[in-house]
């Protein structure tokens, strides 16, 4: 099934507008539709209303100075999208596609980001989610949690810039798990269109009797997709430093990881 939908995100940090030109390089590839989700947020829920040492006075002009904050984030994120509609001369379609061509749609809404993407996340085929910065506030951590948790849908988490290509070279964490599974299915869109496949089949106590990773590409094969072979990733050896290792030896540029709350 090939991606459609595409649900961004955006609040016009520099993590937000890097997770936007990432997926407009998707929609470009996929034929698919961009919404730019904004959530503008409540200001009378932002405030701590605690009553005790605020006064009426003091808490209406909390609210208004929240308001105006919000207003004013919410001005310049549109802008951005504006010009980046201009920029990229691509069509600003509310229902899909256009013409079997990338298009984009602004959609704003009031409340909570978590919650609201956690609820749209659900109809769409792929969440673009800008990585979030040390100092970035709790929220865009909710966010992402929410994207990846909530929705059940797959996640792309970008880099901090725009890369040069992605998806042209893939590396698949398997170690035969649902999760890991579910994972690769999603993908499904990205690996059709690589030019190089590799997997890391990383060996725990649980995945022994799970498939091996040549079995995984045995079954890519079935969609026309090569892969380069597998690499094991031994018990007791670093998961994340090996996957780092094996993605900059390859030049990877987009990686299929499986997350989930419980142990692989």
């Amino acid at each position: 099934m090939a991606i459609k939908s595409i649900l961004v995100p955006f609040d016009d940090s520099a993590a937000s507008r890097a997770a936007l030109d990432t997926a407009y390089m998707v929609a470009q590839s996929q034929a698919a539709h961009i919404e730019i989700f904004h959530v503008r947020a409540d200001s009378k829920e932002s405030i701590p209303l605690l009553g005790e040492g605020f006064s009426g006075a003091m808490i209406e002009e909390m609210i208004e100075a929240a308001d105006q904050e919000s207003g004013e984030r919410s001005s310049r994120a549109q802008r951005y999208y504006e010009e980046f509609c201009k920029a990229n001369d691509v069509a600003a379609v509310e229902t899909g596609p256009a013409s079997g061509a990338a298009s984009v749609w602004w959609r704003e809404e009031v409340g909570r980001e978590d919650q609201l993407v956690a609820l749209r996340g659900r109809r769409t085929d792929l969440i673009v989610v800008g990585r979030p910065a040390a100092a970035m506030d709790q929220s865009a951590f909710m966010t992402l949690h929410a994207a990846i948790f909530e929705t059940a849908r797959p996640v792309l988490l970008t880099p901090a810039a725009k890369p040069d290509s992605i998806g042209r070279k893939i590396a698949i964490a398997w170690n035969g798990s649902m999760q890991a599974a579910r994972a690769v299915s999603s993908a499904l869109p990205f690996l059709t269109q690589a030019d190089d496949v590799h997997i890391a089949a990383i060996e725990t106590e649980r995945s022994e009797m799970r498939f091996r990773g040549h079995e995984l590409g045995d079954h890519l094969a079935w969609h026309g997709v090569e892969t380069e072979g597998v690499e094991p990733i031994a018990k007791g050896k670093n998961v994340g430093e090996a996957l780092l290792e094996m993605c900059a030896a390859n030049g990877i540029d987009l990686s299929i990881h499986f997350i989930h709350r419980g142990v692989a």
